[in-house]
């Protein structure tokens, strides 16, 4: 029983740094990809924030944007008005 090979993707040297498509979003768990659909809705949000619009937990919310984080499909910033908080913008 022989296993299929994935076809390769060529990468030029400036795609593989690129933002992801949203064909690679959409293979992230829902909660990735409600964070990354109201991301693109609401521009930069911070972690409250995202909870309050999904109505997921902040937990749900860091752990979907650490996924969005290792696709490089979010920016994060920290907040001039209150250097505690962390802002999250869609990279896409």
């Amino acid at each position: 029983m022989s296993v299929p090979e994935k076809p390769l993707r060529h990468e030029s040297s400036t795609e593989s740094h690129a933002a992801p498509a949203w064909d690679e979003i959409r293979a992230l768990p829902p909660s990735a990809k409600l964070v990354a659909k109201v991301l693109a809705q609401h521009g930069t949000l911070s972690q409250r924030e995202l909870a309050d619009e999904t109505l997921l937990s902040p937990r749900t919310v860091r752990q979907a944007v650490a996924r969005l984080e290792t696709h490089n499909a979010v920016e994060t910033r920290v907040s001039f008005r209150d250097a505690r908080k962390k802002l999250y913008s869609l990279q896409l």
